[in-house]
This record gives structure tokens, C-alpha cells and sequence, in this order.
């Protein structure tokens, strides 16, 4: 048989399995994009239309059910350019359904609910009291309905709502759903998720499937904050925009304290209590008009409660952002960190950033492509929808404790979120709460990488306070410790393997931001009188100033290194570049002196080596502040080698084991010892 007709074979018993075990909740999925074309409509929307009409796998009963939902689409989904036609029907035939998305504000002045609608271009619309008690998300960014509108030509409103049916599912059985669960394996049950959002899992290996299903988390989880970065076309926002009526994409980023969590004037809370995914795209561009906007977010984030005035607020909505990361991960890493495309008020703030459950390595995900989009059967996406809903009065996150216990460096908020994490994937895979042990720990080692992802950067940004990175846990029954990594710290590191020319030297040093920073010196030597020419640091005085220092040293101390250095007879170029960033800093007098002598002599500094500590016009050795932040710089840095003042050993009581055994150590105490040690000498 080939692999062809294997799937073949696979895609029907999936499909007499669920005729079987959950009849009429489930839908063709290419039918979706048939009918998509022309009506602007989400996924969920029209496949509420085709659970009606089109549901099961009956060819007839599929073609005459899509024929009847573009027909229900053609005569009632309101296109903004046949606003005024559809109008027209309402006056002259007296009544008419449209298919629109309402949104529903008080009236105070006129003591009463008034209806908006969206592509209908029409505004106060008189409603009925009962439709927003009973739909409050009509009151918040609104939603999708089936509205039957007629014309009272006496009133002075004309326009009349006779009856408003959101779109969605009313009730569920979630037993069903429990007991469908057991006739389908783990990776049938995950093939089903993936057709059910769209997705053709052939097309993807178990790693890229589980990041998919991963986008869901937020639908079944309370108060679960995600992020998802990297390249564009790769689908980050599709699902918040698609696949349930329970959730809003923020688009265009600027948003307000009032709608987000609190309205003060109208003591109604915003979206966060309205949904249950808040989802914002594009996180570069988000900015709060409010100044105390992000400290709110922050707050609500960890506890998922605010205080607005004398008023405390409690809600359920996770917080998802997604992005675009436009350059190759390995070069953020190298220069940056995977937090960069955030504003810079977000993506500085550790506050803000710990409170993040899970990043989700958005570059892994393929671009998408047409054949990427199932034609298999999925269940109906708003059925799914209120699945999830109902998912999220459950938790999962102590089932972690049967078999395994959490590392000793994760702290409280990195055990929250692993286990948020943990839960929400055995919500979506396994609904019935049956799983086994080893089905757990894939589960386990998923949720502790994309936490351990958050800590990396963390540690990048805000230094030692989150060193604690290297994620564990412990198989109860046999005490094996087993450590999580993340794949793309394995990417290729700043200072390279192996011996670099001469004239190249590397140090770690704070810029003129305060940031500590990987900077590199390339010398050039030709003929000459001893000029020296300063290049990539700009007008900055103080690293001038300390250049200058370096040359004279050499100028004065030639002798007591190599006697043929003759510097009067040379001209020097030192061009000095900070891999991390753009500032400059103006401790660059040892690292310029030593990169004068590598190309004077003609000889390489040690194998990724850095070098620790500068210098005064005397010659004296300054003292180095904060050592820890230093190395952790240096070995994220790729160097293997570190060569320091003899003075800074005295803290090293400051630095942790396994950093302090990253290194190979070279200590100097006088400005010449240092020259000599650098390249492997005295």
C-alpha cells in the first residue's frame, strides 16, 4: 500500500469514528473556504451556518447544505457596499434577516439600549433589554448575529430589532465529548484538533503540531498569557480571529485603561471581563494612552485582578501577543533578545515579561502555503469553541505531583506557569483526563521549555535576579533528574570558536546606556609616525580620550614587550564595534593597548577569550563592578576564556558554580602582565 493510500485508509476510519462517536459535530473543512469567498465573515460564523445545513458526510446532504448556507449568505450577510440596498428591503418588504456583527451601548440620555451595526452602517437602533443581560459581549466589541430587523414607518427610529441570535452553540454536553475521546489514540485525537482549526496534519511533524495546538492554550486556560514571535505569513493570529466568538484581536495597538480593563465613568468593566482571550496583534505598536496602562496590565497579569478607584475587578481572560520578528533568530540572540520587537516600555520591563506563562517559537512554524489547509473533516469550529469554554471550569496543573517533581531552580512564578501550561495541553489532548505517565512527561518537557524561554531572555535583560534557568524535573519512582533546554541556544554564539586574528580582541564593558555590552576591536598596522585613527566611536570623548591613553602607554612601554614593536614608525587603525547594540563606552584603554600590541607583534590573544578591566593614564588597573552580570554577558557570549584582575577574584564568592566553571581563568595585576597573559605568555 503507499503512503498515499495509507492516509486514505487513516482519514476514513477517522471519519466512521466520528459519525460514530460525535455525530453532527463535524464539518468538511474545505467547505469553509468554498463559501468563504465574498462574505467577510470568520470561520466560526460560517460554520455555525453548515452545522446546520451541512453537517455529517453525506455527499448530497453536504452540497445541498453549502448550497443553502451561500444562499443564506447571499441574502442576508450585509456587504458595507449594499448597506443602503439592504436597508431598502427592511422599509419596503416590511421585515428582513441580516447576518452582521452588533455592538450594543446605553443610551443614558434616553434610558435605553441601542444597537449598532457593523457592515449595515446603522447606529441607535432601539434593543430590547433582555439581549444584552443575557449577551454582555454585545456591550464589549460586540458580536456576530443573526438579527430579523423590520421598519415602523410612524416611529421616529424606523428601524425595529424583532428578534438577535448570536452566533454560537447554546449548550454542549461535555460527557460527549469525554466519552468520544477514548475511541480516538493520542495522535488521532491531535490530527482531529489540527483539521478542526484549518490545518492539514500530514503536513507537519509532532513538533510544529503540538506548537499549533499550543495557540489554544489561552481557550481552555484562565488567565494564561502567551506570546508567540516570528516571521510573518505563519498564521500567528488566525485562530484569535477565527476559530470562537469567546475571543478579540486587538489590532492597531493603541488601547486605554476603560476599554481594556475599567471604565470609571460607566463602572463597566472592559474587555478582559468580557472575553476569553484578549489578543493583541502586533505587539510593537501597542501603547496605552493611560500612564499607569502597563503597571494595570502587570497587576492583572499575576493575579488577574485590578483595583480602578475603590473598586477591585476579577476576570478570567488570558492575554496572548503576537509578532513579527523581522531578522533570522540567530542574529536577535546574538544582538538582542527575543523580546525586542515589544515596545520598549514592555520589552525592558522584567516585571512585565515574567509574568508571560509561555513563549512560543513562532519561527519554527512554516510559512503557510495552500496545501497546508485540510480538505479532512474537523469538528464544527464553534462547537469546538464552547468545548473549550467549558474546559477552562477544570484544571489540570497538580497531575504534575503523581510522577514527577519541578526542578530546584524554578521559582514560584516559573512553577505557576509550567503547570498553567502543562494543564492547558492536557485540556486539548487529553479532555477526558485519562493520559499516561509517559504522555504526561512530553506534555511536561513541552510546558518547561516554553517557560525556560521566557527565563533566557529574561536573564539577558535583567541579568542575575533570573540566572536560574537551567529547568529540571524529577521522576518520582526512579530519582532521575532530567534538564530541559530550548532549542535555539544552541545557535551560533558572538565570540567564535577557536583562534581569531591578530589585532581582534574582545571585551565586556558597560555603553553609554548602561548596558553591559560584548564590544570588538580590529587593529590594521601600515607604515607611518606613529598616528593612531579611532574608527566606529564617533565623537565620544571619553572613549577617545582613552584610546589616546592606550596609545602612549604603547608609545612609552613598547620596550618592555617586544623592542622590534617601534611604534613611531607605524599608523594604527582600531575600529571598535558593540555586537549587543549601538552605544559606545569609554573603557576601552587595556582592550585598545592589547589589540596595538596582538597586531604589532603579530600574535593572537587566546581561544574566545574576553578581556575583564581597563586601565588609567598611570597605568593603574580599575576595579570591576558587578562581575556576575559581567561573566554571564561573557558566557552567553560564546568565550571560553576570561582574563581579569587579580583584584576581582575577591568576588567570586559573588558568582554561581557553574558559571564560575565555565572559564578557563587568567588573572593579571600591571597593565604589561596583562598583554603577556593575553596571548598565552608569562
Amino acid at each position: 500500500m503507499t503512503s498515499d493510500e495509507e492516509k486514505q485508509t487513516d482519514q476514513k476510519a477517522l471519519l466512521e469514528k466520528l459519525e460514530e462517536y460525535l455525530p453532527g459535530r463535524f464539518v468538511r473543512k474545505d467547505l469553509t473556504a468554498r463559501i468563504k469567498e465574498g462574505a467577510n465573515v470568520p470561520t466560526y460564523v460560517l460554520e455555525f451556518l453548515l452545522g446546520q445545513y451541512a453537517n455529517g458526510s453525506d455527499p448530497v446532504t453536504i452540497e445541498r447544505g453549502v448550497e443553502n448556507v451561500k444562499k443564506t449568505l447571499a441574502n442576508n450577510y450585509v456587504r458595507q457596499d449594499e448597506a443602503e440596498k439592504v436597508k431598502s428591503k427592511i422599509r419596503e418588504n416590511g421585515s428582513y434577516t441580516v447576518i452582521d456583527t452588533v455592538t450594543v451601548k446605553l443610551n443614558e440620555k434616553l434610558d435605553r439600549y441601542e444597537a449598532s451595526f457593523s457592515n449595515l452602517n446603522l447606529e441607535g437602533v432601539p434593543v430590547d433589554e433582555q439581549y444584552p443581560k443575557q449577551y454582555e459581549r454585545l456591550l464589549i466589541g460586540g458580536i456576530w448575529s443573526i438579527v430579523r430587523l423590520s421598519y415602523d414607518h410612524e416611529s421616529e427610529d424606523h428601524f425595529v430589532i424583532d428578534s438577535l441570535t448570536p452566533v454560537q452553540v447554546p449548550s454542549i454536553d461535555m460527557q460527549e465529548i469525554k466519552d468520544a475521546r477514548q475511541h480516538f489514540t493520542t495522535d488521532e485525537w491531535l490530527d482531529l484538533l489540527l483539521r478542526t482549526i484549518g490545518m492539514e496534519p500530514d503536513q507537519f511533524d509532532k513538533r510544529v503540531k503540538l506548537l499549533l495546538i499550543a495557540r489554544l492554550i489561552p481557550f481552555v486556560e484562565n488567565n494564561y498569557n502567551l506570546v508567540e514571535l516570528g516571521p510573518r505569513g505563519t498564521g500567528k493570529s488566525h485562530v484569535y480571529k477565527e476559530l470562537s466568538p469567546n475571543t478579540i484581536l486587538v489590532s492597531g495597538g493603541q488601547t486605554t485603561v476603560a476599554n481594556l480593563f475599567y471604565n470609571m465613568a460607566r463602572h463597566e468593566v472592559g474587555l478582559v471581563g468580557m472575553w476569553d482571550v484578549v489578543a493583541f496583534d502586533e505587539v510593537a505598536g501597542i501603547n496605552f494612552k493611560d500612564q499607569d496602562g502597563i503597571q494595570i496590565m502587570k497587576d492583572y497579569m499575576a493575579s488577574g485582578s485590578f483595583v480602578r478607584g475603590r473598586t477591585e475587578v476579577q476576570a478570567s481572560a488570558g492575554m496572548v501577543f503576537v509578532g513579527n520578528i523581522n531578522q533570522s533568530v540567530d542574529v536577535l540572540l546574538r544582538t538582542s533578545n527575543l523580546f525586542e520587537p515589544f515596545p520598549p516600555e514592555m520589552g525592558t520591563d522584567t516585571a512585565f515579561l515574567d509574568r508571560i506563562h509561555a513563549y512560543l517559537p513562532g519561527w519554527e512554524i512554516p510559512k503557510y502555503k495552500p496545501a497546508f489547509f485540510t480538505k479532512g473533516y474537523g469538528l464544527i469550529t464553534d462547537y469546538m469553541a464552547e468545548v473549550m469554554r467549558e474546559l477552562r471550569k477544570t484544571g489540570y496543573g497538580d497531575v504534575i505531583e503523581e510522577y514527577f517533581t519541578l526542578g530546584a531552580q524554578l521559582n514560584q512564578r516559573d512553577t505557576i506557569a509550567v503547570r498553567k501550561t502543562v494543564s492547558g495541553m492536557i485540556k486539548l489532548l487529553f479532555p477526558d483526563g485519562k493520559f499516561t505517565k509517559d504522555e504526561l512527561e512530553e506534555v511536561l518537557q513541552f510546558a518547561l521549555e516554553m517557560r525556560r524561554r521566557v527565563k533566557e531572555q529574561l536573564k539577558k535583560i535583567g541579568g542575575m535576579e533570573f540566572y536560574d534557568v537551567n529547568f529540571s524535573y524529577i521522576d518520582r519512582e526512579s530519582g532521575e533528574e532530567k534538564f530541559v533546554t530550548v532549542p535555539e541556544q544552541g545557535s551560533a554564539t558572538l565570540i567564535p570558536s577557536g583562534t581569531e586574528k591578530p589585532g581582534y580582541v574582545y571585551t565586556i564593558q558597560y555603553d553609554d546606556s548602561g548596558r553591559l555590552s560584548l564590544f570588538k576591536l580590529e587593529s590594521q598596522q601600515m607604515p607611518g609616525k606613529g598616528k593612531l585613527e579611532k574608527a566606529g566611536v564617533g565623537y565620544n570623548r571619553g572613549t577617545r580620550e582613552g584610546m589616546d591613553t592606550a596609545m602612549r602607554r604603547l608609545e612609552s612601554h613598547y620596550a618592555d614587550i617586544d623592542q622590534r614593536i617601534m611604534p613611531k614608525k607605524h599608523n594604527y587603525v582600531v575600529q571598535i564595534s558593540n555586537l549587543n547594540g549601538n552605544g559606545i563606552s569609554e573603557h576601552m584603554a587595556l582592550a585598545t593597548y592589547i589589540s596595538l600590541i596582538s597586531i604589532s607583534v603579530g600574535r593572537s590573544t587566546l581561544d574566545s577569550m574576553v578581556v575583564l578591566g581597563d586601565m588609567t593614564v598611570g597605568g593603574s588597573i580599575d576595579k570591576i563592578t558587578n562581575l556576575a552580570d559581567t561573566l554571564q554577558v561573557a558566557k552567553d557570549s560564546g568565550a571560553k576564556s576570561v582574563l581579569l584582575p587579580s583584584s576581582a577574584m575577591s568576588q567570586m564568592s559573588e558568582v554561581p558554580a557553574d558559571l564560575f566553571g565555565a572559564f578557563t581563568w587568567v588573572t593579571y595585576q600591571t597593565v604589561e602582565e596583562a598583554a603577556f597573559k593575553a596571548f598565552g605568555l608569562g
